[in-house]
């Protein structure tokens, strides 16, 4: 029985096994890729949804922020936070007690075409009185010229 202590013994299989300082990439893509889809996914989940027809204005849009708070009046004059319907009563409490929420951001207001524009108002009131003070109205981006011509009642012909 010999034995070779030289380099090119093809039985030593310990080269085989030494540590290999390469990264694999594959597994660190295909979680990549995942995370890719759940958040495409999820991205359009996060909005607002609920049904109001807003009116247009023909005003520079402004840059919406990360996480914006949004106090809806339906047409049925319903008030929400986000999707979450609210008392009128509980409109303060319920910002107050939003754990991201402070008087300083700004809070968003929708209100539909058909509500009143007193009910605008009392809704503002409460706010204001809640010492939420940064109010933003939103409307949908309108066409310059669009919304006079639309609103610009027919002229008819005298005799």
């Amino acid at each position: 029985m010999a034995v070779s202590l030289t380099d090119n013994d093809p039985l030593d299989d310990d080269n085989d096994f030494a540590e290999s300082h390469e990264i694999n990439v594959t597994p660190f893509i295909d979680v990549i890729l995942v995370l890719l889809i759940i958040f495409m996914v999820a991205a359009p989940l996060s909005t607002v949804d609920l049904p109001i027809d807003l009116p247009t204005s023909t005003a520079a849009p402004q840059k919406k922020p990360d996480k914006p708070t949004y106090v809806s009046i339906k047409p049925d004059l319903a008030v929400a936070i986000g999707e979450t319907l609210v008392k009128r009563v509980d409109l303060v409490r319920s910002l107050d007690a939003m754990a991201d929420m402070s008087k300083e951001r700004f809070v968003f207001l929708r209100a539909d075409r058909a509500v009143p524009y007193g009910e605008l108002m009392d809704v503002l009131e409460l706010l204001r009185a809640g010492g939420y003070s940064k109010i933003k109205l939103v409307a949908l981006e309108g066409v310059p010229g669009g919304a006079a011509a639309e609103n610009a009642a027919p002229e008819t012909p005298k005799p």
